[in-house]
């Protein structure tokens, strides 16, 4: 994709949604953190209808420990692969309180190294909470990349760095925000709805999927 065209996807994108922001729920970084965890291999709407109760009060690393494995995982029990990603969130916690006073380390490499965060989940923290112009390759980015011909790569970590390279100001803050939103919602995988896509034309995917036809009316 040419670097105008680059520039008015962007655009385009940010003409029709100003401020994007994450759809997962949080009260602070901490919680942000744990969301994220969470939300591997499942939806941000079944995170939040499970984590709705619990962060009313479970806010920071202590309270978490202080609940306890079992204690979260019930918390949990309906989001994919709770168990471990209950022992993730413990562990994780308990590093916090030993190793940063119980606080979300402003550093992707020091998220890194907690249990159970990847590179994604320190982009995505260090996008929201810090304002850091990171790019967190998830499936819906992935595809978007490589079927728009945006950023094309074998691997998220290919297509992050394509992105690094390519996304114009203004627009590095909020792009991998505006990718998500447009993966899960016109850009899907198995059909994409091309016929209301702002981008389409700017799009290498060739195969465009026409509107849906609209089932006749019968008249008297």
């Amino acid at each position: 994709m040419k670097k105008a065209d680059i520039f008015e996807f962007f655009r385009r994108l940010a003409e029709d949604n100003p401020h994007p922001e994450t759809e997962l729920e949080s009260v602070n970084d901490y919680t942000l953190l744990v969301a994220v965890v969470l939300s591997a291999q499942a939806t941000d709407a079944g995170v939040n209808k499970a984590t709705r109760a619990l962060f009313a009060t479970v806010d920071t690393p202590e309270k978490m420990v202080a609940l306890g494995l079992d204690g979260l995982k019930h918390h949990i029990r309906t989001i994919g692969l709770f168990n471990t990603k209950a022992k993730n969130v413990i562990a994780l916690s308990e590093a916090l309180i030993a190793d940063h006073g119980g606080q979300v380390p402003n550093d992707r490499a020091a998220l890194e190294k907690l249990p159970g965060v990847g590179r994604k989940t320190a982009n995505v923290v260090m996008n929201v909470a810090f304002g850091a112009e990171t790019f967190a390759v998830d499936t819906h980015i992935f595809r978007v990349g490589n079927r728009t011909g945006l950023a094309r790569g074998k691997t998220p970590n290919a297509v992050e760095s394509v992105l690094e390279r390519v996304v114009p100001q203004p627009f590095r803050l909020h792009a991998h925000h505006w990718l998500i939103l447009h993966g899960r919602y016109i850009c899907k995988a198995r059909r994409p709805e091309c016929w209301r896509c702002p981008v389409a034309d700017l799009c290498a995917f060739k195969p465009k999927t026409p509107a849906p036809k609209q089932k006749a009316v019968a008249t008297d």
